[in-house]
């Protein structure tokens, strides 16, 4: 298994590349991101840029690099993983959104079908 750390705003989020019965993934906290669209999407265009960094990530990245080619390709990978969560997140907020729009309703009818269950 392919282990590292990954810089986040309110610390350090551990990871690992694993294969599963589904295909590889890598997992953040508690969700996963199907790698294979992390890499189908790599050899797009590029665009040279500059960034600056702290020594202390700086010094995480290079401890970590395991199987990438760069700096770049880590924080590329990194980033991606990130955008992949922040999306997620927002989904989930919509959904619970949507859920409280409607609890009332969903509510009731859970009362109504719980009405037709046979004691135990």
């Amino acid at each position: 298994s392919n282990r590292g750390i990954m810089p986040d705003i309110g610390g350090i989020i551990q990871w690992s590349m694993e294969k599963s019965v589904t295909g590889p993934c890598m997992r953040l906290g508690c969700f996963s991101i199907d790698t294979r669209f992390l890499w189908r999407y790599k050899g797009g265009m590029k665009t040279k840029t500059s960034i600056t960094l702290s020594q202390d990530i700086l010094r995480a990245i290079d401890a970590h690099m395991g199987g990438y080619k760069s700096r770049s390709d880590f924080l590329e990978t990194a980033a991606r993983v990130f955008i992949e969560h922040l999306k997620k997140k927002e989904a989930e907020l919509r959904d619970l959104e949507i859920i409280n729009r409607h609890a009332e309703s969903l509510n009731d009818e859970a009362e109504d079908v719980l009405g037709f269950q046979a004691p135990i």
